[in-house]
């Protein structure tokens, strides 16, 4: 990637559009999960005025396409389109697959729901599980030749500081066998991220295919309409903007910096596998105590890392064999 942007120039107040100034991403292809909403939209913006082709790979397709429409006006790239997926939908998840052309130089693994109530999806797997990491495993699985063709390309995950609710129960990851909680649903589904992003560095890197996972900071989006709604007001009307030291919410703009940084940033070229929060890598640490900062150890183990891949790939091709 074009550009000299390193990531000690930039903080927990950066925004993606600051990130991406002075790079050239012109000739790049992009697509953002979830680029319809919240910080995707964000990312999308800053990507596309970075000069990428950008795709928003979106479960509404009509608002999709109102939000690419206005991304091109806004950036003046005319390179800016939605396309449908649902990521609990694995057919859904191949036809977008299909439709792809060319190489792919960035994938933001950027979609995701959070704290759901109990649901499965069609192959019994539990939806929270099923749609931050399986389906983001299956996307990026069939895209693979794409981001190979590409010869240097970048998949960026979205993880959460809530992987320290829970590492992967590789005995019970769908709740068959313990009663459903949905933050640690939720925290299982984000350790999956980063251990998606160690894994895939490790078997993709002889491919020119580097993987991170990134913690945005805390926004207020709809990540949060399963919460109480008493609860979430009192929230949103006591903690107030962030601050240098990333205590605080971020706006969307704000938000999406870390993963235009890890996305587009030359002084991070060939590195992967690792966790970064407010545009820096975060430290190892034994407990989240702030609930925002450093990543725990099991969710860059790489032996871990290694299970999760054979058993989701198993997964992946029992619910659809072609």
């Amino acid at each position: 990637m074009a550009g000299s942007g390193t990531s000690g120039a930039f903080g927990a107040r950066s925004t993606a559009l600051e990130v991406v100034d002075g790079i050239d991403l012109t000739g790049k292809t992009a697509v953002v999960t979830g680029g319809a909403s919240g910080i995707g939209v964000e990312t999308a913006r800053a990507l596309a005025q970075a000069g990428a082709a950008v795709t928003l790979a979106v479960r509404n397709l009509a608002v999709g396409t109102g939000v690419a429409e206005q991304i091109s006006a806004d950036t003046q790239n005319p390179a800016v389109q939605a396309r449908p997926l649902d990521l609990a939908d694995l057919v859904s998840v191949a036809a977008f697959v299909a439709g792809w052309e060319g190489p792919l130089h960035i994938l933001v693994n950027n979609a995701g729901v959070m704290d759901l109530p109990e649901q499965r999806t069609a192959a019994g797997w539990e939806m929270q599980f099923a749609t931050n990491h399986l389906g983001h495993l299956a996307l990026a699985l069939g895209l693979h030749p794409a981001l190979a063709a590409a010869g240097e390309s970048r998949i960026v995950s979205l993880s959460s500081s809530g992987h320290h609710r829970s590492p992967v129960v590789f005995d019970d990851l769908f709740f068959d066998r313990r009663p459903y909680d949905p933050k640690l649903a939720y925290g299982q589904s984000k350790t999956a991220n980063v251990l998606f992003a160690v894994e895939a560095s490790r078997r993709w890197a002889e491919d020119g295919i580097t993987s991170n996972a990134v913690m945005p900071g805390g926004i207020w989006t709809g990540l949060q309409k399963h919460w109480d709604g008493s609860t979430l007001a009192d929230l949103q009307a006591s903690v107030g903007p962030v601050d240098a030291q990333g205590q605080g919410v971020k706006s969307p703009e704000q938000g999406a910096a870390t993963s235009v940084l890890v996305a587009t940033s030359s002084a991070l070229a060939g590195i992967g596998g690792r966790y970064f929060e407010d545009c820096h890598e975060a430290a190892v640490v034994e407990e989240i105590t702030d609930g925002i900062h450093g990543v725990r150890a099991y969710a860059l183990d790489p032996d871990a890392a290694r299970r999760l891949w054979d058993i989701s790939v198993g997964l992946l091709s029992a619910a659809l064999p072609d």
